[in-house]
């Protein structure tokens, strides 16, 4: 919808009124509250050239259909194309440069845009600038956290060492325990291959079953605490860990876990072994826990070790690298 020619407030300045002849803006401004002629203004004489201090860079800007583009230097956001003179032109009321929404600043976007990628060195929130991917490793106290692998690997050593104890601490425990169950079992396997469903006549289950029952379990955990307890204080070491070349360490210091840290860490994987006969509730949770390091980023902590504050890491390879000489030759280039 075009807007028929008249006097109309200047968008560009509030004070002034100005001529629209339904293509652009004619004449001089007049005051606001001054009263405007009949008709258009009289032409004014062109103005003098300038010639301008310095060049200025010229910019295209889309205007009303008719309306010819004017060049100048770069508008203000909020007024409409340059026109002679530098000054801002602006068009009808209401009127917004085709394909340029309201708001909008000459050269950027909306407000508050800045280019893609961010301000001038802007790097993603925890990422170390200059670093592409994702971030490195953690090494706590200089050394490579120990992997899943070589930690199962230890676990299982040592489950076989406190097992052969077991055979010869609990071994005659154990003997009793199936004597006792055995003519129960028996008995029901029978039945079961009969088909026979029926439970009277079964052979009783005694009292001494349960009470031997808790006895093994007891001694069962009984031996892995002395296994594990006195060396984990020391350095931090099993023999499966010391195989594995793993060892725990606190996350605080270098240095030796102390009884008490390592009999914290124990606690949370051995001490559910007292509830083994609990419908196999303890072995559920010693299950959650040995799983617990696959989850854990990026320190590989299980559930022990979170108690505890302790980590697991790789001990160097010191065998590795040459030992010191006593008597150092001379070097044939040193004078």
């Amino acid at each position: 919808m075009s807007v028929q020619p008249g006097w109309y407030v200047d968008p560009a300045d509030t004070e002034t009124r100005r001529y629209w002849d339904g293509e652009g803006w004619l004449g001089a401004p007049i005051p606001v509250d001054a009263t405007p002629p009949d008709g258009p203004p009289p032409a004014e004489p062109p103005p003098a050239p300038v010639t301008p201090a310095a060049p200025a860079t010229d910019q295209p800007v889309s205007t009303a259909p008719g309306w010819p583009p004017h060049s100048g230097p770069a508008s203000q956001p909020g007024h409409g194309p340059v026109g002679a003179g530098g000054g801002p032109q602006a068009g009808p009321p209401g009127w917004t440069p085709q394909g340029v929404p309201p708001g909008w600043g000459p050269q950027a976007g909306p407000p508050g845009w800045t280019p893609q990628g961010g301000p001038p060195g802007w790097t993603p929130q925890g990422v170390p600038p200059g670093w592409l991917g994702r971030p490195p490793e953690p090494r706590p106290h200089g050394l490579r956290l120990a992997g899943y692998g070589r930690r199962l690997v230890a676990r299982l050593i040592d489950f076989g060492l406190v097992f052969a104890l077991n055979v010869l601490v609990n071994g005659w425990f154990v003997w009793r325990w199936l004597d006792e169950l055995m003519p129960y079992w028996r008995e029901a396997f029978r039945r079961g291959l009969e088909g026979n469903t029926s439970t009277e006549g079964m052979p009783p289950i005694s009292e001494q079953t349960g009470l031997l029952q808790v006895v093994i379990v007891v001694i069962a955990t009984a031996l892995w605490l002395a296994y594990e307890v006195p060396a984990m204080a020391a350095n931090g070491q099993t023999i499966g860990k010391r195989l594995m070349r793993i060892k725990a360490v606190p996350i605080a210091a270098d240095q030796p876990l102390g009884f008490g840290r390592a009999l914290t860490r124990w606690t949370t994987l051995g001490l559910p072994t007292l509830l083994w006969y609990c419908a196999g509730l303890g072995l559920l949770l010693q299950l959650v826990d040995s799983l617990s390091p696959l989850f854990d980023h990026p320190l590989r902590r299980a559930l022990h070790d979170k108690r505890a504050q302790t980590v697991v890491v790789e001990v160097p390879d010191t065998a590795a690298s040459p030992a010191p000489d006593d008597h150092p030759q001379p070097s044939g280039d040193t004078p």
